[in-house]
């Protein structure tokens, strides 16, 4: 089963082909202004470096959030589109956990951070156990200087929240803490298509109509009609 991963949830767009679950091909790049300028293109080079035709896909893999909001719009419109135009399987996948699982296995807890602007982050806690995975409590959205209430012991945090609060993150968790800036992780759409898949042999998928973002907040235009 050929599998295309799309992750549009910062302003790095990622996209990853994956056959029964393994990579073949994956492209990254940073949107200068919008991911609707770069994202077919990005998908057009992955599935040509992967060596496969659209119609070969099986389903298509997306990160659903938390995320920048346009980001998250386009890239779930994006999927349903191609999902519905070849007859594609559409399942989503959440954009924090994919990130922690692309970190890999590791001791201690792992808590990605997405900018969520306004002086907040994207944030949940994972950790690793058996082998697999685990989410430890919800996503929020949150100043960092509250991340000592959601975090308790050695932590791994990452991505390009890391970047934004660096200083502030040393000073608050010191030698506790391990970052990862997402320069060295960015977001990887090669996970979210092997989590897809995964999801997807567990039973689980979703539906064209039903398909929605994970905003964890309200939008700007939803806090003006309210």
């Amino acid at each position: 089963m050929w599998t295309l991963g799309l992750d549009t949830s910062t302003w790095t767009a990622s996209v990853g082909a994956t056959c029964a679950g393994e990579l073949v091909a994956e492209r990254t790049r940073r949107a200068a202004r919008s991911h609707a300028l770069t994202l077919i293109p990005l998908i057009d080079e992955t599935l040509a470096a992967a060596g496969i035709d659209v119609t070969r896909l099986s389903a298509v893999a997306v990160s659903n959030g938390p995320g920048s909001f346009t980001g998250l719009r386009i890239g779930l419109s994006t999927a349903k589109g191609l999902a519905y135009a070849i007859g594609a399987r559409l399942v989503a996948v959440p954009s924090l956990q994919a990130l922690a699982r692309a970190l890999g296995p590791r001791e201690g807890l792992v808590c990605p951070l997405l900018d969520a602007r306004k002086g907040e982050v994207y944030a949940a806690v994972f950790r690793w156990h058996d082998g697999a995975i685990e989410q430890c409590g919800r996503e929020q959205a949150l100043s960092p200087r509250q991340l000592p209430g959601l975090v308790d012991g050695p932590v791994t945090f990452v991505g390009d929240g890391v970047d934004l609060y660096q200083r502030l993150l040393c000073d608050l968790f010191g030698e506790r803490a391990l970052l990862v800036p997402a320069s060295s992780l960015p977001p990887c759409g090669g996970m979210v298509a092997r989590m897809g898949w995964e999801r997807l042999c567990a039973g689980e998928e979703t539906s064209v109509a039903s398909l929605e973002p994970l905003y964890v907040r309200p939008s700007e235009a939803e806090l003006k009609s309210g």
